[in-house]
């Protein structure tokens, strides 16, 4: 029997830490090897990060931009373990470190790691490679609980970019993230965002094609916060025996 892949927790205290702890308990091919979090966090069972990572074979992190990159230059700079971030809010200068620390480690980086996203993803490419432009408009739309800091959240950024692939365009010349006051009319192939914050919203997202006589809405909405942990488990157990690089979940699908 192969003995099961140790995963160690960062950002243990969180909510989605803990979703991952319980989804690692309920199986038999991982086991949880460590959690820890924030430097001078108290709690049952956590320890140092360093602790941590030298009894990991992968590292599962939902926690704070800045918290991921030291995290992934940690890993990179001891050879291991290998990472797996569901962070959100990372800017560009983020994403640059964690590919930086990729040359040294196997790391997966999502943005979602829910499988009906990422299969949304596709369809949304898919339709705005088929509907042009100059008769379909592109809003996206997404909702998540009052809590949440960053926005518009990684996943509606992600369907953003699917958007301008399927296009071909570039989505930061592309997207309108905002409208206030007198905007004038839409710019033809702009592509629209919205945001609501409210409760405890685990996740709503939807993408809608609006023509002058027809309008297509794709969609996922999220009902427990289980789904994404158990994504992030599938990442870890893919992503343990990878060499270096950067990943994302269409790969661990296999949808790339």
């Amino acid at each position: 029997m192969t003995a099961p892949i140790k995963i160690a927790v960062a950002g243990a205290l969180g909510r989605m830490g803990q979703a991952v702890a319980a989804v690692i308990a309920g199986r038999e091919d991982v086991m949880l090897s460590g959690r820890f979090d924030r430097p001078g966090a108290s709690g049952e069972g956590l320890v140092d990060q360093a602790a941590a990572l030298d009894g990991a074979d992968v590292v599962i992190d939902f926690t704070t931009p800045a918290a991921s990159v030291a995290l992934a230059q940690a890993c990179a700079a001891r050879g291991g373990p290998t990472l797996v971030i569901g962070s959100t809010g990372l800017s560009d200068q983020d994403l640059a470190a964690i590919g930086k620390a990729a040359e040294k480690v196997a790391i997966v980086q999502a943005g979602n790691f829910s499988l009906g996203v990422n299969m949304l993803l596709g369809l949304v490419a898919q339709a705005a490679r088929a509907l042009g432009p100059d008769a379909y408009d592109i809003e996206i739309f997404e909702a998540h609980h009052r809590r949440k800091v960053d926005a518009p959240s990684g996943t509606a950024l992600m369907l953003g970019e699917a958007a301008a692939k399927g296009r071909g365009v570039d989505l930061a010349l592309a997207s309108t993230r905002a409208r206030e006051g007198n905007t004038g009319p839409r710019t033809p192939g702009d592509i629209g965002f919205s945001v609501m914050r409210g409760g405890d919203i685990i996740g709503e997202h939807s993408v809608t094609f609006a023509a002058d006589d027809e309008i297509l809405t794709l969609s996922h909405s999220a009902r427990d916060r289980g789904l994404f942990a158990r994504g992030a488990v599938e990442a870890a157990r893919w992503v343990a025996s990878r060499s270096p690089g950067k990943y994302d979940m269409q790969d661990v699908l296999g949808l790339s």
